[in-house]
């Protein structure tokens, strides 16, 4: 394991169509590695004062350090939710071969 400028963007979907399209886009333009698509989830939040309930789509993006501020905006432009959940989380470590798959993924040569 080897420390990393990997990230991994977390956000929900509200469906499992438009989290693999938003992937795919991010994937062609190449600001991020990886998108792992977890449909399923049971969200619960307050919305103007109201109880809500959904289904949803949780989505992990797993990109770098130089890609995430680009990658967050493209996301929030793709993105169907008025107020959409974006979170960055920083592994301590990550495997060295991963993150050498990433980075060789992330490179900007076509």
């Amino acid at each position: 394991m080897e420390r990393s400028d990997l990230k991994v963007l977390m956000t929900t979907f509200a469906d499992n169509e438009a989290a693999l399209a938003a992937v795919r886009i991010l994937l062609t333009e190449r600001l991020i590695a990886c998108g792992t698509v977890i449909p399923g989830a049971s969200s619960l939040y307050l919305w103007e004062g109201v109880i809500e309930e959904s289904c949803e789509v949780v989505v992990l993006l797993k990109t770098n350090l130089e890609h995430v501020g680009n990658c967050t905006e493209r996301l929030k432009a793709l993105h169907s939710y008025e107020i959409p959940g974006i979170f960055v989380i920083d592994p301590e470590r990550v495997s060295v071969p991963y993150a050498s798959w990433a980075r060789e993924a992330l490179r900007n040569e076509r």
